[in-house]
């Protein structure tokens, strides 16, 4: 009766680790703490980008019988996933707005919680065997600087690891001077005095006189 019992309460424990697993998450407050704490990387399907960050649908993982009838009660709703680590220039939310399709696949690795937020790490993928950090794209396109990375532990080493990383694909931008780091050439420099230039503007409006009267 003993192992019976015994047997029963793991099967019990199996369950309940089987339906957490394949629950669809509609909010960042269903996400269970120790899933963010263990930065679990979970699946979904991007719906939109807003200023906020990505509207995303979870996938959870699919088990026949169980997901068969967690799906009756389950109810809508889409994760608002931000980019950690990474703040965005005007000219990185048009990018990702104009690279990134609706109903596309992502994987994305819980790092922080802030209210109903998720701070994480998005992974895009590029082929079979090939996936992209979204984070890191876009500092090596110059279309964002590193930021903290909110939700992780300032001292702990997960969090210097992925700084370093972002920190070098931001070099990259820096180095090749691309997007926001793209520094004027010498002729747009020059335009840009001359345009600037009160005697010029005065002729400028001289020759607009003219021309009307």
């Amino acid at each position: 009766q003993g192992l019976s019992a015994g047997m029963a309460v793991a099967g019990a424990l199996v369950l309940a680790r089987s339906v957490r697993m394949t629950a669809k998450f509609t909010s960042a407050l269903d996400i269970p703490v120790e899933f963010v704490e263990k930065n679990v990387k979970l699946r979904g399907k991007l719906h939109r980008v807003t200023e906020k960050g990505l509207e995303v649908e979870h996938i959870p993982i699919s088990i026949p019988f169980i997901t068969s009838i967690q799906r009756k009660w389950q109810s809508e709703g889409l994760l608002l996933i931000r980019l950690a680590g990474v703040e965005l220039a005007p000219s990185g939310m048009a990018w990702l707005r104009r690279e990134l399709k609706p109903k596309q696949t992502m994987w994305f690795q819980l790092l922080g919680r802030e209210d109903l937020a998720l701070e994480c790490l998005v992974l895009l993928n590029k082929g079979r065997f090939l996936s992209v950090c979204l984070n890191e794209e876009i500092l090596r396109q110059g279309l964002g600087r590193t930021a903290r990375i909110e939700g992780l532990h300032h001292d702990s080493h997960l969090y210097w690891k992925l700084h370093k990383r972002l920190l070098r694909a931001e070099l990259k931008a820096l180095k090749k001077n691309k997007g926001i780091w793209k520094e004027e050439s010498y002729s747009e420099r020059i335009r840009d005095r001359i345009s600037n230039n009160k005697f010029v503007q005065t002729l400028k409006q001289f020759a607009s006189w003219l021309r009307s009267s």
